[in-house]
């Protein structure tokens, strides 16, 4: 399936709940895994329904390459806890440095984003079955990234909310982008 870019609309609207879990949500997450799993450059951890230009809350998670692909279906975070601190070395390279997050909705573009390293988030699996998990560190980030799709929040704005910098990336580096 193609990813859908900025400024497509579909990536600030609010997504719709998904009532029907039937062989076209079936079809539809089989397709959005498949996509992920061949967004290479760069690597796609996660993948919402509306970067692939449908309007419903799905989003596909896959940490590490090696990961089975996790299917969130009305996702919903339960609860956030603003000061746990996860030692977790693929969310951050040392403890002084700052992860930079990405889109690929938004390619090339990133930028340095707090978001808290634990949620509790309840969903649906692709059956209907609902569940409910705490996730931290670097899933946790995903989660919130993916979730905030489903709002029609891009990690741009988060970034301005934050008053963090913007670099866009050309060939093998950052370059600070004047706003």
């Amino acid at each position: 399936m193609p990813i859908v870019t900025v400024p497509n609309r579909v990536l600030i609207s609010k997504a719709r709940p998904v009532k029907d879990f039937g062989p076209k949500l079936q079809k539809l997450v089989a397709d959005m895994i498949e996509t992920l799993e061949l967004c290479v450059d760069p690597i796609g951890v996660g993948l919402a329904a509306p970067q692939v230009g449908v309007g419903q809350r799905i989003f596909i998670a896959k940490p590490t390459p090696k990961s089975k692909p996790l299917v969130f279906i009305n996702p919903e975070i339960v609860s956030i806890d603003p000061d746990f601190k996860a030692k977790d070395p693929k969310l951050v390279a040392d403890e002084n440095a700052e992860a930079l997050e990405g889109c690929l909705s938004i390619p090339r573009i990133w930028s340095p984003v707090t978001r808290p390293q634990k949620v509790i988030l309840s969903w649906q699996d692709i059956k209907g079955k609902p569940h409910q998990k705490e996730f931290v560190g670097f899933e946790a980030v995903i989660l919130q990234h993916e979730v905030d799709h489903l709002e029609g929040v891009l990690f741009t704005r988060r970034a301005s909310e934050q008053k963090s910098p913007l670099y866009e990336e050309r060939g093998k580096k950052l370059h600070e982008m004047k706003i």
